[in-house]
C-alpha cells in the first residue's frame, strides 16, 4: 500500500508542480483539459487549465495535483505535505525554496525528534511539513 499527496488549486496548478519540479527534481508530466478526450471534458474548464500533474522523483515519489475548475482558490485544511529528506542541508534548501513568497509556520531547526523540523505553507496555498531523518544531536 501506498498514500500520495493529491493537491488540488484555483488555477495555478502549472506554476505550482514546475515551482515544485525545480525543487524536488523528477519528471513531471501535466494533462490539461484540452487533452482529455471529449467525452471526459470538465464542464466550465479552461482549456490550459491542469487535469493532472504528477512529479515521479528518482526514489519513486509520487507528487499529483490539479486544478478545480470549480473555484478560483482552494482552502487546504486538516492536512500537510510531509516531506522527509537526509541531511540538514538539504532539508534547508527545501525548506527555504518552499517558504518563498509563503509563510513559515515554525522556522525550521532542531527538535527532540529530529535535527530539523519545520513547517511552511508556500505562496500556492499548501501547507508543507518538513523534517530531516538525521536523529538530533
Amino acid at each position: 500500500m501506498a498514500f500520495h499527496p493529491y493537491l488540488f488549486f484555483g488555477g495555478t496548478c502549472r506554476e505550482a508542480f514546475t515551482r515544485y519540479q525545480e525543487i524536488f527534481g523528477g519528471e513531471l508530466a501535466l494533462v490539461t483539459a484540452a487533452d482529455m478526450p471529449p467525452e471526459e471534458q470538465m464542464p466550465g474548464a479552461s482549456p490550459d487549465a491542469i487535469m493532472h500533474a504528477a512529479i515521479t522523483t528518482a526514489d519513486g515519489a509520487l507528487l499529483m495535483g490539479s486544478d478545480d475548475p470549480t473555484s478560483d482558490s482552494v482552502t487546504v485544511q486538516g492536512v500537510q505535505v510531509n516531506v522527509s529528506v537526509s541531511g540538514v542541508p538539504e532539508v534547508t534548501r527545501i525548506f527555504e525554496a518552499l517558504a518563498e513568497g509563503g509563510q513559515v509556520n515554525a522556522p525550521l531547526g532542531p527538535t527532540s525528534f529530529a535535527a530539523a523540523f519545520g513547517m511552511v505553507t508556500d505562496r500556492f496555498g499548501i501547507p508543507w511539513l518538513l523534517t530531516t531523518d538525521e536523529p538530533p544531536t
